[in-house]
């Protein structure tokens, strides 16, 4: 039977390009994703699969009964796509207006109905029951998985995975983690209130635009000189906000950005570095400041026996060159919250492009669509095996 199911996915191949393109010409950010949401559940409607939706705001969980009794797999992919103009120069390329499928998004969407498809079509041979999460909102904090997730969707599972197409690695590879694979992502503001006035005459003035530079610099030396070397962190700031014209000195900056931790115990640290050095900048220059710190996303710890199985499954797919364990990335997913709740284990599927390769949340990012079929294929044998 499984032999038979993975040649079904070269057979659905085509479908499966012609749908991801659907998606990635008619793109829709998190939360807003209405169009999208109507697309899957027409989609399961036509499998005569039963879904619910909303779930967890504007998510779709669909349900698959084996004939035969065994465990719940839970697969999840995520649908939202990004705040950018698509620049590619593609026959595909989005039709809405500064909104883009810079992530692989719309590739994690067929795959997921791709696998559901093709398990239906052996649903009486199957034991166990599959869960099948379309999630919403996962480039935007808070993210959909924990309304998700509140909503009951895991109540009854035993395992769940998830894939991220992944241009950072070459076709034909499968990477994950047997633990840390992925960091925690907080998002930080700080305010500084100085004194505007005439650019001819700084001294009457308390200049934001310069108290925010000595304070870019004053924050990046709290990774490199203020924690343990051996210790993982990253500070970014990610956008600098000040000024209105070239002979006025700005009353007013706000900085926007980004800390990476693996561990409570750093993102803590991080917090009261961070709290100590703005406090003792803007006090030296004698100006206010607010200082907002967000929580995100936890980070992604993957269940070392499924994140074994990950690898042994897709060893067995015959397009897969390397399935191996790699060091963490400092990137971000909120499937974290489903490995808090469950085991399971997320793992890369290599997409990059031959020839001219751009990252992801690039505006002309695109993948090689084979990788989808690699995708399909590692889920069926990680059914297989978990079976």
């Amino acid at each position: 039977m499984w032999q038979d199911i993975l040649e079904q996915v070269n057979h659905q191949f085509n479908e499966m390009v012609e749908m991801r393109r659907y998606l990635h010409q008619h793109p829709e950010l998190s939360f807003q994703e209405f169009e999208t949401v109507k697309f899957i559940k027409n989609f399961y409607q036509k499998l005569a699969l039963p879904y619910q939706a909303p779930v967890g705001e504007n998510g779709v969980v669909a349900r698959l009964e084996g004939g035969k009794p065994g465990k719940t797999i839970a697969i999840r992919a995520d649908f939202d796509a990004l705040p950018i103009q698509d620049q590619k120069d593609v026959p595909y390329r989005s039709k809405k207006d500064g909104v883009m499928h810079a992530c692989g998004h719309d590739g994690h969407t067929t795959i997921l109905l791709t696998l559901a498809k093709l398990l239906k079509q052996y649903q009486n041979q199957l034991a166990g029951n599959f869960v099948f999460i379309h999630q919403h909102a996962e480039e935007l904090t808070p993210g959909g998985a924990k309304s998700i997730i509140e909503a009951g969707a895991l109540d009854d599972v035993d395992v769940i995975f998830g894939t991220h197409l992944w241009t950072g690695a070459p076709l034909g590879t499968v990477q994950t983690a047997p633990s840390r694979f992925m960091a925690g992502a907080d998002k930080f503001k700080i305010t500084i209130y100085g004194q505007g006035g005439h650019g001819a005459m700084p001294h009457q003035t308390k200049d934001a635009v310069v108290i925010g530079s000595q304070l870019v610099n004053n924050l990046q030396q709290i990774v490199s000189r203020r924690l343990n070397p051996l210790d993982t962190a990253v500070l970014t700031i990610g956008k600098f906000q000040a000024g209105d014209a070239f002979n006025i000195i700005a009353d007013q900056a706000i900085l926007d950005g980004t800390v990476r931790t693996f561990d409570p115990i750093m993102q803590d640290q991080m917090i009261k570095e961070m709290e100590a050095i703005i406090a003792g900048t803007c006090q030296s220059y004698q100006v206010d400041f607010d200082f907002d710190y967000i929580k995100g996303y936890p980070p992604v710890i993957n269940h070392q026996q499924e994140a074994e199985l990950v690898l042994k499954a897709a060893q067995q797919v015959p397009e897969v060159q390397t399935a191996t364990f790699v060091k963490p990335t400092m990137t971000a997913e909120d499937f974290s919250y489903y490995l808090l709740e469950r085991p399971g284990a997320f793992f890369f599927t290599g997409a990059q492009q031959t020839g001219q390769n751009y990252p992801h949340h690039h505006p002309k990012f695109d993948f090689d669509e084979q990788a989808m079929r690699i995708a399909v294929k590692t889920f069926l044998k990680l059914i297989e095996a978990y079976q």
